[in-house]
């Protein structure tokens, strides 16, 4: 490759930036069992001061985000004096993530609900999120509804659209016009019948609709198997509706897994359709400065049961790292010129070409240069946190999921 093209690769790769959730560093897993680990995070800012080992060690890191109640900053809930400490630390916080789902009041849904008192409560947390994103100076609200049914009859499906797209005119008119709404999806579960967010379309509809502040949040474990995500990422791009990624894997729907473990070359060609419709050019906080409106957020959304969770979110960061330079890598114009003749097997060959590169010298140069390590598990192994988390890390109650 020319030195001029690394130094473009290059350049492009220290300018992402891979947000970690808060959730991942505490007491998570399926649905059936959270295993407990020693040395897991009691407080947010003991959740920040592991977010911030991640970032020193791989320097691509350094926003976080919260979640609504799991998060609270403490008994008087100062989210501004949380949001210094995270910048003492060299991080940000990121996305506030709603928390619609885990009340009683919400066996039947939240914002959907049959009950205006109910809906009025959902309401309320969403409203309070945004005066939380005041507070932190975060960007992006992300909402994801459990809001469903289970029975055929149980409720009027057009009646429940209906209810949530008034909540969430209600929120959108709440942001500012530098905040954004991204809306989630999630094909079946908890609601077995019908599910009032099950699908992008369904998500880019209602955000069409609100308007320009309002995008889709891909997560790449909430949709059926053999669905073609990256054909999805190219139509969000393509009509600027593409807000943020939900990174993990998946075998099934939704098992969280790490991002890019149970199939890599897919979250390249997701990577590489991000880089094609322009959602690698420039960081968030530059596209928002030059008036283009806020970039992708790349967020990590997966827990780590059996495995330790500060290395997990390392690696996990290290597998976007290396998609997104994989993706990098295409040779468009030969690309393009294959498509044109019409010749699929060299236009196939030139995507593999750059998928089966070995990227990780590329990365460690990169690290290096970040003032990162160029072995972040290596560096992680050898500098003591694990075992000095666990040592100090005594007593109180874990951060876990709240379930």
């Amino acid at each position: 490759m020319p030195e001029q093209d690394v130094a473009a690769v290059k350049t492009a790769l220290k300018s992402q930036r891979i947000e970690t959730p808060s959730w991942a560093y505490g007491n998570s897993g399926t649905r059936f069992k959270v295993f407990a680990q020693a040395g897991v995070p009691r407080t947010v800012r003991e959740k920040l001061d592991d977010a911030a080992r991640v970032q020193r060690h791989t320097g691509v890191a350094p926003v976080v985000a919260l979640h609504i109640p799991w998060d609270r900053a403490g008994a008087d809930d100062d989210f501004t004096a949380l949001a210094s400490y995270a910048a003492d630390k060299g991080l940000r916080l990121g996305a506030v993530n709603a928390n619609v789902f885990q009340e009683d009041a919400y066996k039947l849904g939240s914002v959907a609900h049959p009950d205006p008192a109910v809906r009025r409560k959902a309401l309320d947390h969403l409203m309070e999120c945004v005066d939380i994103m005041d507070a932190t100076g975060s960007r992006d609200l992300k909402l994801w509804f459990a809001d469903g049914t289970n029975y055929p009859g149980q409720d009027d499906i057009r009646a429940r659209q209906d209810r949530l797209a008034e909540a969430l005119s209600a929120v959108y008119e709440r942001l500012s016009e530098k905040q954004r709404l991204v809306l989630e999806y999630k094909l079946f579960e908890p609601a077995f019948y019908s599910t009032d967010v099950p699908d992008w379309g369904t998500s880019y509809a209602h955000c069409l609709k609100l308007g320009p502040k309002a995008r889709v949040c891909v997560d790449t474990g909430h949709h059926a198997p053999g669905t073609n995500i990256e054909f999805i990422v190219a139509f969000l791009l393509r009509e600027g509706k593409l807000g943020a990624f939900d990174f993990n894997s998946r075998f099934y729907a939704d098992d969280d897994l790490m991002a890019g473990a149970a199939d890599p070359f897919q979250l390249f060609r997701i990577m590489y359709e991000v880089r094609a419709g322009g959602g690698l050019e420039g960081t968030a906080e530059e596209r928002a400065a030059e008036g283009e409106g806020p970039g992708v957020a790349f967020m990590l959304d997966q827990c780590h049961n059996i495995e330790p969770k500060v290395p997990a979110i390392i690696r996990s960061v290290m597998n976007v790292q290396e998609a997104t330079a994989k993706a990098l890598l295409v040779d468009r114009e030969a690309l393009a010129a294959a498509q044109r003749a019409g010749d699929v097997l060299t236009a196939n060959g030139v995507l593999m070409d750059a998928f089966n590169t070995d990227v990780r010298p590329l990365l460690a140069d990169v690290r290096e240069e970040l003032g990162a390590d160029r072995d972040p598990m290596a560096a992680y192994a050898a500098s003591g946190w694990a075992e000095a988390i666990v040592r100090e890390r005594v007593g109180g109650e874990q951060a876990g999921w709240g379930a």
